[in-house]
């Protein structure tokens, strides 16, 4: 964290398992926040930034030392087609960052002592889209086209100064190929972290060949997983460490179904802190929750990975 003696945070990892935090869009509905339009919990940037500040803090109170911001669905065209320009929406995915940040600040007033880090979050191509093909990947564009897709965003955010961007829940080796070379030149590490099925990407790459190119990728401090189902965790652990040879990154959903045309969530829950361990054996580093995983799941990681 900028202005205290918070260490790197890929320095940290040489040391040991972090804490992420869970899944931003559950914590502010269950603080009554409506998050069902297009710009899910990147419209309370606009409209109710106090709320993002506040479930990071609750995040970070249950034991999380990473708060990843709110700017998943934050881009230049989903804010475009609600009226916002170009320089507000600038403003808007820079606050995502502030907003981590005082909550960092508010933390350590009340006394948490642990280091704590700031990663801005940018989504795939598809979660502009708001039609859940964040889940399918294979937009029709080329690599050239995604790059120039998410390059000014990662700019903006990297301008802000995060402590690492968060690429993540990308669907298609070819969008992280994309991604590999947007963050390219922005004095920021970055950490790369897919959605999959099985031992496949959700566009259906073997992961051996979609984690290759971040084996060289010197701003890429961390591969891994995100808002997959956990049982699909511990292999794609052990594959992102085996090919990269760095620290992964390992927050998956809940276990539910996500439907995108009813919006809705479905089925059961397969999210259980006891498999975390396994996790870090396998190499897992930044360990944590995705969509539906909330404070209590963070601080039974926290606990779980202290004690270990």
């Amino acid at each position: 964290m900028s202005g205290d003696r918070t260490p790197p945070l890929a320095e940290a990892l040489r040391s040991g398992a972090v804490v992420l935090d869970g899944g931003m869009s559950n914590q502010l509905e269950s603080a009554g926040h409506d998050l069902g339009d297009a710009l899910w919990s990147a419209r309370l940037l606009a409209e109710r930034p106090e709320a993002v500040t506040e479930a990071h803090l609750t995040y970070f109170r249950a034991g999380a030392s990473v708060a990843i911001t709110a700017s998943y669905q934050a881009t230049f065209e989903g804010f475009g087609r609600r009226g916002i320009g170009r320089e507000e929406a600038a403003r808007l995915l820079a606050l995502s960052v502030a907003l981590a940040r005082d909550a960092a600040r508010r933390a350590r007033a009340e006394g948490i002592t642990r280091p704590l880090w700031v990663a801005a979050s940018a989504g795939p191509y598809g979660a502009m889209l708001a039609d859940g093909s964040e889940y399918r990947g294979r937009y029709g564009l080329s690599v050239a086209e995604l790059e120039r897709f998410h390059r000014p965003r990662l700019e903006v955010l990297a301008g802000a100064a995060p402590d690492v961007l968060a690429l993540e829940t990308v669907p298609d080796a070819d969008e992280a190929t994309a991604l590999l070379r947007a963050v390219r030149g922005l004095g920021v590490p970055a950490w790369l972290s897919y959605t999959v099925d099985g031992d496949r990407t959700r566009a259906g790459q073997p992961l051996a060949e979609a984690f290759a190119p971040a084996a060289d990728a010197d701003e890429v401090m961390a591969v891994g997983v995100n808002c997959c189902a956990p049982a699909d965790v511990g292999r794609a652990v052990e594959i992102a460490a085996r090919v990269t040879g760095k620290p992964v990154v390992a927050y998956p959903n809940s276990g539910e179904s996500w439907d995108a045309t009813a919006r809705t969530w479905h089925g059961p829950a397969g999210f259980d802190a006891e498999q975390v361990e396994a996790w870090r054996d396998a190499g897992a580093r930044l360990i944590g929750g995705c969509c539906r995983v909330g404070p209590p799941a963070i601080a039974s990681i926290a606990r779980m990975l202290e004690a270990a």
